[in-house]
């Protein structure tokens, strides 16, 4: 009889495992809280460096499941796991030979930093909602008017001690390059900024990205931080910041503020972690057995990682992990 392995998770990083082991020869099960896969690649528009719409990856994913015939299991969520088995929140219990937990991440709440005022003042959007926009073509103001002058901020929910989020997310440099030259093909007139501690473009093709963002779409970088937002009377958001590379103050009126939201250890990570007894980093990602040899590999045999579950990463590499865990947990269960 086929070995089965459960793949917690119907993202790009669950979908990817479940494939390479069916390739494996090994009977995978997608096990997925959602009523639907696709994970947090629903939400996106075109994905960097290429601006390859989002739709054919998640598209072509979709379509290699339903060919080849992995069952499915949605709107089932997993409240406990262990090597060999896990416990969905409707008190079933489903078996299998090992256990791939390919979970990702949650989106940092931009509400919680107060003074950029998301949720309280008009006209400040998150990274997710700018993606949101473009799928359903339409970007616009709160009041449906067009921009003249957009300002992102990087690094919401990441590298702060204030939030308890001391780790980089990584991709967030990248998605404010992306974001920024989407406004700028939409509105040509208006003036886009990019507010940043320091621009992270270490992916292939991302250098290129952003110098193409400041030759060809004339996008405005400023290195320093965003200390407050307010609202003006005409509706727009009034900035305070500092340029710290000249060492001076700014303030400006801007139609637009996109908050750079980062990733976050999911919340339940914890429970899941303390009930199979998994290591976890200090970020509350699930820690890998090790970063080098055993980076798909828990710290208890037979469960296994793929994707954002441990780390921030980027579409790419959450494929090839999932390719990696798939091959670890393949040669598990045939030892």
């Amino acid at each position: 009889m086929k070995k089965r392995i459960i793949v917690i998770g119907g993202g790009v990083a669950g979908m990817q495992t479940a494939l390479r082991l069916a390739e494996q020869g090994v009977e995978p099960v997608i096990v997925e809280k959602e009523p639907e896969l696709g994970g947090k690649l629903r939400g996106w528009h075109v994905l960097f460096p290429s601006f390859t719409p989002a739709e054919e990856v998640l598209t072509a994913l979709r379509r290699r499941i339903n060919e080849s015939g992995i069952e499915v299991r949605t709107s089932a969520e997993v409240v406990e796991l262990a090597s060999r088995s896990v416990r969905l929140s409707d008190g079933s219990t489903l078996e299998g030979d090992a256990v791939v937990v390919a979970t990702g991440f949650t989106l940092f709440d931009a509400s919680i930093k107060e003074e950029y005022g998301y949720g309280i003042y008009d006209n400040v959007f998150t990274s997710v909602d700018i993606e949101r926009m473009l799928n359903e073509g339409r970007v616009a103001k709160a009041d449906g008017t067009a921009p003249r002058r957009i300002a992102f901020l990087h690094c919401v929910g990441s590298r702060d001690e204030k939030v308890c989020q001391q780790h980089c997310s990584k991709v967030c440099c990248i998605t404010g390059v992306k974001q920024a030259m989407e406004m700028k093909k939409l509105f040509p007139e208006a003036d886009v900024f990019n507010f940043y501690m320091d621009i992270r473009m270490f992916g292939p093709g991302y250098e290129e990205m952003y110098r193409e963002a400041q030759q060809k779409y004339n996008i405005h970088f400023v290195r320093g931080r965003i200390s407050e937002a307010s609202p003006t009377i005409d509706g727009r958001v009034q900035i305070k910041a500092e340029d710290t590379l000249t060492g001076r103050p700014l303030r400006m009126s801007v139609d637009m503020l996109v908050l750079l939201v980062g990733m976050r250890a999911n919340d339940d990570n914890a429970v899941l972690a303390a009930g199979a007894g998994l290591n976890r980093a200090p970020s509350g990602f699930l820690a890998p057995r090790d970063l080098f040899l055993g980076n798909v590999c828990s710290n208890v045999g037979g469960i296994f990682y793929a994707g954002t579950v441990t780390a921030p990463k980027n579409i790419g590499e959450t494929l090839n992990e999932g390719t990696a865990a798939a091959d670890a947990a393949a040669r598990y269960v045939e030892a």
